[in-house]
């Protein structure tokens, strides 16, 4: 297989988007059409004469200015609400010169006026970015964790983590078929060493499972995926290493990959009674080092990353935290 032939996530959006001089994505027009061009905003027989000049309208210039009287006159409210949503998300990124920095503006707090669904977009396609040529198909599944929702299975020392919305399909399927419907009876490919060359084929249907145990090629894959993710946004050379547990008398610094790790870490660091139940959520723990990059404080010590599930066995991983929360030097 040719390197040309290593393609994957071509529906995410990343082929249509330009670089700017520092290497960094930019909206094309042929980007932001594809927002107007979604099945959310497509014409239908029912449509009114504003929309559909509407429509005609930001299909010949999708950065054309729309004014209130223009949505206003549609008929449709589901439809008004939606061009507000893909309109307010163009706006935010014409506010920032890359889609990277208005990702780390978000990370690092800046209000958005548009479904969180657009930020796992804008991450997806910046993780294309960072993983263009990669030829670890186990990565780019590990990577899938940053932007799409997980659920976990925790079996025989094994953590399965496969795709939310694969797996509710199935089990769907299967009790419309008379069979069972948790999600313990899905059964979904497990992604392996030997496997893994399926991906290529397989990238765009999310239907692959992986095992992120702490000593499992899974957990390494993710610590590969957020290296990059650190240096291509902060220029930071960082080495993460999956753990078994933290056994630091001199922890300084954590960072939760999800709410529920923030949570836990914040809670321990405190000394503060944390339950078996509430510790057996934590599905991996990273300790990630610098060389120079961190504070005086910080200078030699490790930061440890902790990826857990929720209380009904979900991932919603939150990637911006590592970017806005790393004891950085110049504190950018």
């Amino acid at each position: 297989m040719t390197l040309a032939a290593l393609d994957f996530w071509t529906t995410s959006g990343w082929h249509l988007l330009d670089h700017n001089s520092d290497r960094m994505l930019v909206p094309s027009a042929d980007f932001m059409a594809a927002y107007f061009q979604r099945p959310e905003l497509a014409l239908v027989e029912e449509s009114c004469d504003a929309e559909r000049a509407l429509y005609h309208k930001l299909e010949t210039d999708p950065f054309a200015v729309v004014n209130e009287e223009e949505l206003n006159a549609m008929a449709d409210a589901d439809i008004i609400e939606n061009y507000r949503a893909v309109l307010a998300f163009r706006e935010f990124l014409g506010q920032y010169d890359s889609l990277e920095a208005a990702y780390l503006a978000i990370a690092k707090g800046a209000a958005i006026t548009f479904p969180p669904m657009f930020v796992d977009q804008m991450c997806q396609m910046i993780l294309r970015e960072i993983l263009n040529g990669e030829i670890e198909p186990l990565q780019l599944r590990a990577a899938e964790i940053l932007f799409r929702t997980q659920s976990v299975t925790v079996d025989d020392g094994r953590i399965m983590v496969a795709d939310q919305t694969t797996v509710q399909f199935h089990a769907d399927s299967q009790r419309l078929e008379g069979g069972g419907e948790k999600k313990e009876d899905v059964q979904i490919d497990v992604l392996t060493e030997e496997t893994a060359d399926a991906y290529w084929d397989r990238s765009e249907m999310f239907d692959t499972a992986l095992d992120i145990a702490y000593d499992k090629p899974g957990a390494a894959a993710i610590a590969r995926v957020l290296e990059k993710w650190v240096y291509h946004f902060l220029k930071l050379r960082v080495s993460v290493t999956p753990m078994l547990r933290i056994d630091d008398d001199d922890w300084q610094w954590h960072i939760g990959l999800d709410g529920e790790s923030t949570m836990i870490l914040n809670d321990l660091f405190a000394d503060e009674e944390v339950t078996q139940d509430r510790l057996t959520r934590i599905l991996c723990l990273f300790k990630l080092e610098s060389d120079g990059g961190f504070t005086d404080k910080m200078d030699g010590k490790p930061v440890y990353l902790a990826l857990s599930q929720n209380a009904v066995g979900i991932i919603r991983a939150k990637p911006q935290n590592l970017l806005a929360n790393l004891p950085l030097r110049d504190n950018s």
